[in-house]
């Protein structure tokens, strides 16, 4: 039996079509992971509702320092 060839199972990502699909998909598994640590880390009751909501705005949010971050300090790519 051979081995998988990772390199070969992740060259899909190299296509610019499955991008987007992708980086949401991954997102939202590492939403689903924040989501739990909000909750735990909370120490009113939050629904399960209002822990994904805060997470997912903690996502956002940090993914527009990162943007913002990189056009301000290499604005010529932009």
């Amino acid at each position: 039996m051979s081995s998988p060839n990772f390199l070969e199972l992740f060259n899909f990502l190299r296509i610019k079509r499955y991008r987007l699909p992708v980086s949401l998909f991954v997102l939202l598994c590492v939403d689903v992971l924040l989501a739990s640590e909000v909750q735990a880390a909370t120490s009113i009751q939050l629904s399960r509702t209002a822990s994904y909501a805060i997470a997912t705005l903690g996502i956002v949010t940090l993914s527009l320092c990162i943007y913002l971050f990189v056009v301000i300090f290499q604005p010529e790519r932009f």
